[in-house]
């Protein structure tokens, strides 16, 4: 990874040198000790940064819940959703690997990708992507979650990007176990099914809105979170009232 490199700002801003966007996107990560603080959308901007920062095409995350089971709970796209929940229902793939092992699981080359996942690799050939991997969400021993990239060509990941990709998923693991335990004991179940409500609601606004809209699914949820941050609401809250008919939301 060429540190010296410039890269641009999402909102297409001046550009900047990488090691200034990663020092402005740890900062991003770290701040979650705010009142409104929003798992969700703190959630989807760390798999923005890392899509951003090392050169994927779309990421997805999974997160255990209070019952221990795996959910989904962000993605850069609804394919990448659909890929992770794929995952989940095949009990197989590079992020469910790499969430039992804490570990890694990245530059898994193509014949061991068909052999350990056969239908996870048909799953994600058959979406465009040629390379994945996969990055643990932990803390020392504690593992909450994983992180898959997917990659339309064939992409390694050099060491430099390694450390970069995990110490973002750290940042944002200390931040979220920071943030619950800094409320009360029992804020890390609570969130963690608030969060999971919250999801179904949102995809049940996507698709409303992707209808009444002629969008797709993807447009209408950067709608949606658009429509929320610009009006400093919840994005549950938000799907809420999209949902019910009391909120118009539409296209800038």
């Amino acid at each position: 990874m060429d540190e010296a490199r410039e890269v641009r700002s999402p909102n297409g801003g001046v550009a900047m040198s990488r090691e200034q966007r990663l020092a402005a996107v740890f900062v991003e990560l770290a701040d979650t000790l705010v009142a409104d603080f929003d798992v969700i959308d703190f959630l989807h901007t760390l798999t923005e940064r890392s899509v951003e920062l090392l050169h994927a095409d779309a990421a997805g995350l999974i997160l255990v819940d209070p019952q221990g089971k795996l959910q989904v709970l962000a993605s850069t796209t609804d394919q990448a959703r659909v890929l992770e929940l794929f995952e989940l229902q095949n009990s197989q793939g590079p992020c469910l690997d790499c969430f039992r092992t804490g570990r890694p699981v990245v530059n898994v080359g193509l014949a061991e990708v068909a052999a350990r996942w056969p239908r996870f690799q048909a799953a994600t050939t058959a979406a465009g992507f040629r390379s994945v991997h996969a990055l643990p969400l932990r803390l020392r021993g504690q593992v909450i979650g994983a992180m898959n990239l997917f990659c339309k060509d064939r992409s390694s990941l050099t060491d430099d990007d390694v450390s970069v990709g995990q110490a973002l998923a750290d940042v944002a693991t200390i931040g979220l176990l920071q943030e619950r335990t800094v409320r009360h004991s029992e804020i890390v179940a609570e969130q963690l099914q608030a969060a999971l409500n919250s999801r179904v609601l949102i995809e049940q606004a996507k698709g409303v809105l992707a209808e009444r809209s002629g969008v797709d699914v993807d447009e209408a949820f950067a709608l949606l979170r658009a429509y929320a941050r610009s009006n400093g609401s919840q994005l549950s809250a938000v799907a809420v009232a999209v949902i019910s008919g009391t909120v118009t939301v539409t296209a800038p």
